[in-house]
């Protein structure tokens, strides 16, 4: 088993900024700070030039100084005048302009996405659980739908407090808890599972890409 080193400067610089990541697993050093500090700042200006290309540039600029005549233009005016009040938060003096902004940000936010998210999160949650409990033809099928019917019964009820959790009020809690434990449980092992693969990712990529010592 030989090496086969990469001549690719890019390549080394990303071999060893995941050293200095790793090197956190023995202790805090200044060699895992400056990798951390290089990822958050190479991040932020990235989603800074990526936000004004495609949000700020097209939705905003581009309407005001590169399209003449475009109908109700005074509104792209109000929305300049919105963000610029923004940037009064760096002044101590000033700061209670952006108070302005924020509250019309919030506002129009929160109206906009009130429809979106009942029709996203309500509606079709109850959807989804209106469904036939049992049909011979499809016995599996018919399982599954009952757990997923009866988990959501559960669940709801656990959460039902104006009536003490006694009786079979209080089994169907006990169940939902039930429930919302697995729930957990699956959403946690997937996380883990996710960052497994990223590890084993950055490990490839170190063995293949960058020592040439196993070919993925």
């Amino acid at each position: 088993m030989g090496f086969d080193v990469s001549p690719d400067p890019g390549v080394w610089i990303a071999a060893l900024l995941t050293l200095f990541i790793f090197s956190f697993l023995y202790k805090d050093n200044p060699l895992y700070k400056f990798a951390e500090h290089l990822f958050v700042g190479v991040s932020a200006g990235y989603i800074v030039v990526q936000q004004f290309w495609q949000v700020l540039f097209p939705n905003l600029i581009e309407p005001m100084f590169f399209q003449p005549g475009t109908a109700d233009a005074w509104k792209f005016w109000i929305g300049a005048v919105l963000c610029v009040l923004l940037f009064t938060r760096f002044s101590a003096k000033a700061s209670w302009l952006s108070r302005f902004a924020i509250a019309v940000i919030i506002g129009v936010y929160a109206g906009a996405k009130t429809t979106g998210f009942a029709q996203a999160e309500v509606v079709a949650q109850v959807q989804a659980t209106m469904l036939n409990l049992w049909d011979p033809a499809h016995i599996g099928a018919s399982i599954n739908n009952i757990v997923l019917v009866v988990g959501v019964v559960c669940t709801l009820v656990f959460f039902f407090f104006s009536t003490e959790h006694k009786g079979p009020v209080g089994g169907a809690a006990k169940l939902g808890i039930w429930y919302l434990m697995v729930s957990f449980g699956a959403a946690y092992g997937f996380t883990v599972m996710s960052r497994i693969s990223l590890l084993i990712g950055r490990f490839q990529f170190l063995l293949d890409q960058w020592l040439g010592i196993v070919r993925f």
